[in-house]
């Protein structure tokens, strides 16, 4: 067995397509000179333009737009009333969405490139162009270890400038997971939820001046696809013509043996994270949250569920000790200091002080 195939990846944790030791890795996989070409501008880019590997793409395309066209509001959105159409998870009811989201070439490259098995958990079908502010999916969706997870966008039909064409940063995805810490903000005590999202438009705005990156556009054909990276930031151009339709689909994935969660409704440190409850597409059945092989602890999840962690300072006024003691005798047995432990611990898990 030569060296290569030796090789002991130091970095497991994360992706093998933004490791520094991407060349070893994945060039041990024997990859086709087009795997290759797609994991350099995965890796350069944070995305890489690809045909989606489907014989029978023109008739899936087809066959979801009529079978989508009558579940959208298109009064309204013509009306100006909602910025985008979009269905979300239509591959519940319709078999096509679901045969792209899980198709084995793109599941087979997606493992090469991230060093794990990926799974499709979420489907978005838009019937016009998405129009959205720049941002980065790592807010919505994220992983722990980090970046294990990834869009792969195809046009159903052909995009152009007047209907609604992908934009995106090239080389942002490089940039740090900046999250609510970083901006400042604690999610659990806001005034509403995501309250914060337009600090987080500011932010990406100067991001994206003071690193002078100029934005690119992807001018589909249909059956052309972008898988991107989850830090990468990118936007919906304008729908300029109203009466024209920009058929797509994005697929979201992630990788196997990661904790999956919410970062803009999550402040990890101060007891709250949203963690995702998920279903493999591909497969079927729940996905367990794990770290290094290793489920989370339902009981962690639970408690830690956002909403249940802003604690107060103060005792309750009627806060008796004994009583607290009695009817919590694992904290009795414990001997701790019960009004210590009911501030620290006992708000957040719901025990009974009476």
């Amino acid at each position: 067995m030569s060296l290569r195939n030796e090789y002991r990846n130091p970095l497991p944790g994360v992706p093998v397509v933004e490791s520094p030791f991407f060349e070893r890795l994945f060039m041990a996989q024997d990859p086709t000179p087009e795997e290759v070409r797609i994991a350099q501008d995965l890796r350069e880019k944070g995305y890489a333009v690809v045909d989606f590997p489907e014989p029978e793409f023109d008739r899936l395309a087809t066959e979801i737009r009529e079978e989508l066209s009558g579940q959208y509001d298109w009064q309204a959105w013509r009306a100006g009333q909602i910025p985008s159409l979009r269905i979300q998870d239509a591959w519940e009811t319709n078999a096509n969405v679901r045969r792209i989201a899980a198709n084995q070439h793109v599941l087979k490259l997606l493992e090469r490139l991230y060093g794990r098995r990926a799974f499709p958990f979420q489907t978005l079908n838009f019937a016009v162009g998405t129009q959205q502010h720049v941002h980065s999916d790592s807010v919505h969706f994220s992983s722990i270890p980090e970046r294990f997870m990834c869009g792969v966008w195809v046009a159903l039909e052909d995009i152009d400038m007047d209907n609604g064409p992908l934009m995106y940063y090239p080389g942002s995805h490089k940039w740090p997971l900046y999250l609510n810490e970083h901006i400042g903000v604690n999610s659990q005590h806001l005034n509403r939820q995501f309250a914060q999202y337009g600090d987080y438009e500011y932010l990406w705005r100067e991001l994206i001046s003071v690193h002078d990156v100029k934005p690119e556009i992807f001018l589909a054909k249909k059956g052309q696809a972008l898988i991107w990276s989850a830090n990468l930031l990118h936007a919906g151009g304008k729908q300029n013509d109203l009466n024209r339709t920009r058929y797509s689909q994005v697929t979201h994935y992630y990788f196997d043996d990661c904790s999956y969660y919410t970062p803009l409704a999550s402040d990890p440190f101060y007891g709250n994270i949203y963690f995702r409850n998920l279903m493999d597409i591909s497969q079927g059945g729940q996905v367990a949250n794990k770290i290094c092989g290793h489920e989370v602890p339902e009981a962690f999840i639970k408690v830690t569920v956002p909403g249940k962690t802003a604690r107060s300072t103060k005792l309750p006024a009627d806060f008796d000790p004994e009583a607290y003691l009695a009817l919590n005798p694992d904290v009795k047995a414990a001997n701790v200091e019960p009004a210590e432990h009911y501030l620290n611990h006992g708000q957040r898990e719901g025990r009974r002080w009476r």
